[in-house]
């Protein structure tokens, strides 16, 4: 009988026994070795909204703001500082989407892999009966990807993708991005909004004045609605990373049976190692380590 804590693992991974004969491996598919990509309705609707915001926020900040300016220093560094942002929030956007967040290889539970792993008397697999994988500890089942992933925290439709061992790092910069953007963006639309107050608002802006306090106003509710959300996520992302527990094993209240580190390895796990400025460089992939494959045994 298994302790009480590890109830809903047992739930997960042992649906039905074991049996390697009734799996076969799927036919090799070289299209989702180059890209990983999950067609997903909801999750590709909610990546093109979220590109769609970025750009309204760029065209209200160019062209209602900066640009109608006449403090030409003022325009440059806010236009350099706010482009390099979206830039760095999409790049980790795109990374965090069409990363392979740690998959684990589907329809491995076959009899030959089994032995490959020479597995020593009382030594238990688990295999995921929606997947026909053999789990290795720490993984959990998406519905949406329809896979087992490696350290899974939960599966974001904004980014149309599980959060899992390798796309982690590129989620958290996206979070972490958005806000900045958002604040930036906050912080220029108030500064815009007394400028036009002490001016002539037929002179703050290119459009009509109706159409800049419109313009203004939806930025100024899409900046404090993405800024609390995003630093919030970030704040969470980065508490995780730093307890090694994933938001899936915090919810389920799973019994820590993996070595305890320090915040500091942790961070260089998701980020690299050792520390450098690619830890915020959405373009650099962090080295991770190959996969055990004796981390399938219990």
């Amino acid at each position: 009988m298994s302790p009480p804590s590890h109830r809903f693992r047992d739930i997960e991974r042992t649906a039905e026994y074991l049996q390697p004969e009734k799996c076969i491996p799927p036919p090799v598919d070289n299209s989702m070795d180059k890209v990983w990509f999950i067609k997903d309705g909801c999750g590709i609707a909610c990546a093109v909204v979220t590109w769609f915001l970025v750009f309204y926020a760029e065209f209200v900040v160019i062209f209602v703001m900066l640009l109608p300016s006449k403090d030409i220093i003022y325009s440059t560094i806010n236009g350099i500082i706010f482009n390099i942002l979206a830039f760095l929030a999409l790049a980790s956007h795109l990374r965090a989407m069409i990363t392979d967040p740690g998959t684990v290889p589907k329809g491995n539970a076959t009899k030959e892999f089994i032995e490959s792993l020479q597995l020593k008397p009382g030594q238990v697999v688990y295999k995921c009966p929606k997947c026909c994988s053999i789990k290795p500890d720490r993984a959990h089942h998406c519905s949406v990807c329809k896979r087992c992933i490696r350290k899974m925290d939960h599966h974001c439709p904004w980014v149309n993708n599980c959060v899992g061992e390798n796309n982690q790092k590129f989620f958290v910069l996206f979070t972490m991005y958005i806000s900045l953007i958002s604040l930036h963006a906050l912080i220029m639309v108030g500064f815009h909004f007394l400028y036009c107050f002490e001016e002539d608002w037929t002179k703050c802006s290119s459009f009509s004045p109706p159409t800049t306090v419109i313009l203004l106003i939806l930025l100024c509710f899409e900046g404090l609605l993405f800024l609390i959300f995003t630093a919030v996520m970030f704040g969470t992302q980065v508490h995780s990373i730093c307890t090694d527990e994933t938001g899936i094993e915090q919810l389920k209240k799973e019994e820590r049976r993996w070595a305890k580190k320090t915040k500091w390895m942790n961070l260089k796990a998701v980020f690299g190692h050792p520390f450098s400025i690619a830890w915020l460089n959405p373009l650099a992939t962090p080295e991770q380590g190959k996969a055990d494959p004796y981390q399938y045994v219990v």
